[in-house]
């Protein structure tokens, strides 16, 4: 596997133990400064990933669920995660004889780190809001997140 798709795949791994190690109800936690719930956060994610699609491959969006806001859940989390996470390794496996991504610069290791930097942002911030709301994800989860070689 190309070491890019292979990337790509370990993040959304750590995206979802993520998921799995929140309460449901916990999805509607929100940090001190308000913003996006926990769960807004995760299809916020989600939304963007497609909004990449419709610029770079449109036809790769097929079949993937738009979240709306007042329905989420964990099973809905995971499962658009895990649709959008192939369609993103699909565009990089299109993008793999170019190195290019329709729309972004300059090259596709750059939208890999722009994709994963954006995603960790809002991770921080899930993390966040559970600490300020009292539900703190457990140490094991906490370092779980850095073991790429293990997810």
């Amino acid at each position: 596997m190309d070491p890019l798709i292979e990337t790509w795949q370990i993040h959304n791994r750590i995206n979802l133990y993520l998921v799995e190690a929140i309460d449901e109800t916990s999805l509607n936690d929100q940090s001190a400064s308000k913003g996006r719930t926990v769960g807004q956060q995760f299809a916020h994610i989600h939304s963007v990933r497609m909004m990449w699609l419709k610029v770079a491959a449109p036809a790769l969006l097929i079949g993937l669920p738009k979240i709306e806001k007042d329905n989420i859940s964990k099973v809905i989390l995971k499962d658009a995660l895990e649709l959008s996470e192939k369609a993103i390794s699909q565009l990089f496996e299109m993008a793999i004889p170019s190195g290019k991504i329709k729309g972004f610069k300059p090259h596709a290791t750059a939208f890999l780190g722009y994709l994963i930097s954006h995603e960790s942002h809002h991770r921080g911030q899930i993390i966040l809001a559970l600490k300020q709301s009292g539900h703190m994800v457990d140490q094991k989860t906490q370092y779980g997140l850095w073991e790429w070689g293990a997810r």
